[in-house]
């Protein structure tokens, strides 16, 4: 079966042909994204790119599905009652549903976090609070000033159970969308994000997709399945489904990705599990970590210290990185180039990873030590997929990788630690993830394919 798979990003679009009867890849194209004009014309160039390599047209491809972040992606606001509670669990199911969080909010929304809101246009809001039975003051405060105000987004009312018919005829009554689904949190410390993350799913498919004028690509490219975050994070659910807990990492220009799919419960015993529970399949965006977009704020977290100990000159690297940030389509021209880009990718995937696992806390009592574990233990985890040009084409990608490794010098932070790394040289773990969806055997030979080849395998040990 000859089929096609499409990415539209804000940047760029792209598309893999691959016949499926021989799981082979048989042209790859990609070129500048024209959602701002008229998505049809980057599809276009893609397809001719297409064609001129396999000699096929899009009428000849029988399966043809697409996923898309273009427009930055598929943007959610998140309230919730307490800050560590239920606004963290509707920020975790927004996530794992292939979502940008651009904020959470808690308690009662003020008038200045209504007028926040507003200027930052969410395409999605998901209301929680609550456990079923549990308070329901605040999530029917915020339930009334979320209906009045100027936006005209969905809202996910995802809190107690209680008070749903009085949510929904608060949303009625402004005639504004409302969506009603379980708890995201229905007893203390239990997490149920799958339901929020259908209902996310259905508007994106329904909805989003003709907000963005992605609709008109439709009769061309066949139907949107998902949200490209979400593609990839199924392409690493196949992987592990095989090959065992698994970790992903994306660098990107303007946000570094990751992702497990692990159970992290304690290694070491007497460790006492603190926090929320964390779902098995787990997403973190970290905004101020692309090496384009986001470079200057890049910057700031690393600090300058830690750029002393890779350049002499650190304030002519803050000039050039503050260039990059202004130039984003820059690509690196020479060895200089090469290296920062290197540096900048090797503390995105640090920071990123080490914000995405777990951390041991120390708590000396009179009793004796005592650790509790906040998070997720991935050092245990084996096998580290990576993706994003940024660390595709660096020819510094080892070096980047090491980064993801657990640290002697940071023996709390619990990273990895003898991990085998799988590299997307062919940039096709969207593709797998649509492809999932319908023929999960078939996405799986992909990988196996691109990712465990002797080409593509890469590994690391210390």
């Amino acid at each position: 079966m000859l089929s096609i798979f499409f990415d539209i990003g804000s940047t760029f679009t792209k598309a893999v042909a691959i016949d499926l009867n021989r799981d082979e890849i048989i042209g790859k194209a990609k070129s500048p994204s024209t959602v701002n004009e008229d998505v049809r014309i980057g599809i276009k160039k893609v397809l001719d790119d297409i064609y001129a390599q396999t000699g096929l047209k899009i009428d000849d491809f029988e399966l043809k599905k697409a996923s898309s972040s273009a427009a930055g992606g598929l943007k959610i606001v998140a309230v919730g009652l307490v800050p560590d509670l239920t606004a963290e669990a509707a920020k975790k199911a927004a996530l794992g549903a292939g979502g940008k969080v651009l904020k959470t909010y808690s308690f009662e929304l003020t008038e200045s976090d209504i007028q926040e809101i507003e200027s930052l246009k969410p395409d999605i809001i998901i209301l929680a609070g609550g456990t079923d039975g549990g308070n329901r003051y605040y999530p029917l405060v915020n339930a009334k000033r979320l209906a009045k105000t100027s936006l005209s987004v969905p809202v996910i009312f995802a809190g107690n159970k209680d008070i749903r018919d009085e949510v929904k005829k608060i949303f009625e009554e402004e005639k504004k969308e409302i969506h009603i689904t379980e708890n995201v949190m229905p007893e203390y410390n239990v997490l149920n994000i799958k339901p929020v993350q259908e209902i996310i799913r259905e508007i994106f498919l329904k909805r989003i997709i003709y907000a963005k004028g992605l609709d008109k690509a439709q009769s061309i490219i066949g139907q949107f399945v998902m949200p490209t975050p979400l593609a990839v994070l199924k392409s690493l659910e196949v992987f592990a489904k095989k090959y065992g807990e698994s970790i992903l990492i994306d660098i990107g220009g303007a946000t570094t990705d990751v992702c497990s799919v692990s159970e992290g419960s304690p290694k070491k015993p007497g460790v006492v599990l603190k926090g929320l529970p964390e779902p098995f399949v787990k997403r973190t965006v970290e905004g101020d970590l692309g090496v384009r977009v986001s470079a200057l704020f890049l910057l700031e977290s690393i600090g300058k210290n830690s750029l002393e100990k890779f350049f002499n000159n650190v304030d002519h690297i803050e000039e050039k990185i503050k260039f990059l940030s202004e130039n984003t389509s820059y690509l690196p021209q020479n060895d200089e180039d090469l290296y920062l880009d290197y540096v900048l990718s090797y503390f995105a995937a640090k920071i990123a990873v080490e914000r995405h696992v777990g951390f041991l806390e120390v708590i000396y009592s009179p009793l004796g030590v005592i650790y509790f574990q906040h998070g997720k233990d991935l050092t245990e985890v084996k096998n580290v997929l990576a993706t994003g040009g940024p660390l595709i084409n660096n020819p510094y990608r080892k070096e980047i990788l090491k980064a993801c490794i657990y640290s002697k010098e940071d023996p709390f932070i619990l990273k990895p630690k003898e991990p085998s790394f799988y590299l997307d040289k062919e940039y096709i773990l969207y593709a797998v993830g649509l492809l999932s969806e319908f023929m999960e055997d078939r996405a799986l030979n992909l990988l196996e394919r691109y990712l465990l080849g002797v080409e593509a395998n890469y590994e690391y040990k210390k």
